[in-house]
């Protein structure tokens, strides 16, 4: 602490001192009570802290968001690894680690930085993570030249780490396949990827801004049967398709929903014919005039509302009462599916 005494005082300890000049004084331990001894103690552990703290972050906050490499020192409380970055030791937590991860001891590693944050004694740590999105997309920026140049940009990444990650992506010019730049030839740089991430799948995806043709493209090669957009979407495939769709543990559903940002709810085609059939019966009953009125569909072609007529489905009910299959046969070029929903629609 620094006190003040008078220059009289002073030029008894420093003979050549002057006014305003700065004495440091050392004090022999034994002059330090207990309760000073602990306070002096507290208040340099703090300075160190501070010291520790200010060179952590002139190392790393603006590297936040970088791929860093170190290696694993020890496995500390809560299975937290401790990895040796040269100047300091980081963490990563085991919850920032895919399923099924576990580092040894001595081994070399890559992990992205998440963050420098202010710890509660006054430090600073570094936290690293090798399951965030943004690690997989630091891979391929490292990996895809094109990425740094702006070429090539990444629209939106998820990630189910261990699992799977999906990255939409979009070129510049009209030159240059996102897609094809992001594999590589033969698959060379993809390749490198998913080999840091021990095998997890990648789907590189070509971006678009329209919401059908990202999930048409997030589901290729899986074909659309019936596609409805309200407060969520409901996305209807084919049964074979309908395992793929889902992903294991419903997983493939969950990063498609979290990449278009709307819930997605896949149906079994099916299941979906089963529901329209049940839809239709049950509104053939309805007691509505309109039903009964001649025949308007909207969205419905001029062409196809004529065939229908002349078939004698001359109103909406005659339609509704009709088996889907004799209608089929005696209507062509008539999607059921297609014309139940516009009926269906039209009916609320």
């Amino acid at each position: 602490p620094e006190e003040e005494i008078s220059l009289d005082d002073a030029l008894v300890l420093a003979p050549d001192c002057k006014i305003g000049q700065r004495l440091e004084i050392s004090l022999p331990p034994q002059e330090f009570g207990r309760i000073a001894a602990q306070t002096a103690r507290q208040i340099i552990t703090q300075k160190l802290k501070g010291a520790e703290k200010d060179v952590i972050y002139e190392e790393y906050r603006h590297r936040v968001g970088e791929i860093i490499s170190g290696t694993v020192k020890r496995i500390g409380k809560r299975r937290t690894i401790i990895v040796d970055l040269g100047k300091v030791e980081a963490l990563l937590p085991e919850s920032y680690l895919p399923r099924g991860e576990k580092p040894h001891i001595g081994e070399r590693l890559q992990a992205l930085l998440l963050e420098v944050r202010d710890t509660d004694i006054g430090g600073a740590e570094v936290i690293l993570s090798r399951a965030h999105a943004n690690f997989v997309k630091a891979l391929f920026e490292q990996e895809v030249p094109e990425l740094a140049d702006d070429v090539i940009r990444v629209e939106k990444i998820v990630r189910e780490a261990g699992y799977r990650t999906k990255l939409a992506v979009s070129s510049s010019d009209n030159r240059v396949d996102p897609v094809g730049t992001c594999v590589g030839v033969r698959g060379t740089r993809i390749k490198n990827i998913i080999r840091e991430i021990n095998n997890e799948k990648i789907d590189v995806i070509p971006y678009s801004e329209d919401m059908v043709q990202l999930l048409q493209n997030a589901l290729y090669p899986l074909q659309l049967q019936r596609l409805k957009i309200n407060e969520k979407i409901t996305a209807v495939v084919a049964d074979d398709d309908y395992p793929i769709a889902i992903g294991k543990k419903g997983m493939n559903a969950r990063l498609i929903s979290k990449l278009l940002d709307k819930e997605i709810d896949f149906q079994k085609l099916t299941e979906y014919q089963k529901l329209i059939t049940i839809h239709m019966a049950e509104l053939s009953e309805a007691d509505n005039p309109k039903l009964d009125e001649p025949l308007k569909i909207e969205g419905l072609s001029s062409l196809l509302v004529d065939g229908l007529i002349s078939a004698g489905y001359d109103t909406v009910r005659k339609i509704l009462l009709v088996p889907p299959k004799e209608l089929i046969e005696k209507v062509p070029g008539i999607n059921y599916l297609d014309l139940a929903d516009k009926i269906l629609e039209q009916n609320k």
